[in-house]
């Protein structure tokens, strides 16, 4: 247990720091930016309580806050995606995997389960963070063109990642 929290903090200092230092000068007209902090998120144990994941999601979406200037758009992003990740766990894993801590990377669960969930809970967070960044409803389809270009980059991002630290599951132990 002590090693799972060491890794996900270590985890969550890593991808802080290069959202701050590296993605936040990135993007494209202002059309696209990448988010690839909401890993942080995604990997999270699954047998977390839901009580851990939301203070867990709104402490994440402050840090970001605190350095884009913005006051509660990742936050309330954050939140939504964890509202998401608890439904999706819930509608697609077994009972006991839902109770262990398993860590829901793409060695462990497929390539087919992980990729709907990383598509599914970034679309989820991008369309929160941009409709409560704008506010409005004036410019959607500028607004919605955001959500799927950022999308896109952010799951390139979080697939280029997945693929570097891909650790191949032992024979032995299925």
């Amino acid at each position: 247990m002590g090693k799972i929290i060491i890794n996900n903090l270590i985890r969550f200092m890593i991808l802080i720091v290069l959202q701050i230092a590296l993605f936040k000068n990135m993007g494209y007209y202002s059309l696209a930016t990448p988010f690839p902090y909401i890993l942080i998120l995604f990997l999270l144990p699954i047998g977390t309580s839901n009580l851990l994941l939301y203070i867990f999601a709104f402490l994440t979406g402050l840090t970001i806050d605190a350095f884009y200037d913005t006051i509660g758009v990742h936050a309330a992003a954050c939140v939504a995606l964890i509202w998401f990740r608890i439904f999706f766990h819930k509608i697609t894993l077994e009972t006991d995997v839902i109770n262990s801590f398993e860590t829901p990377t793409w060695s462990e669960m497929g390539f087919k389960w992980y990729s709907t969930y990383v598509l599914l809970g970034t679309l989820v967070h991008h369309l929160v963070l941009y409709i409560v960044e704008v506010f409005s409803f004036q410019n959607i389809l500028y607004t919605l063109a955001s959500v799927g270009l950022s999308s896109i980059f952010t799951i390139v991002i979080i697939f280029i990642i997945g693929v570097l630290t891909y650790k191949r599951r032992s024979r032995l132990g299925n």
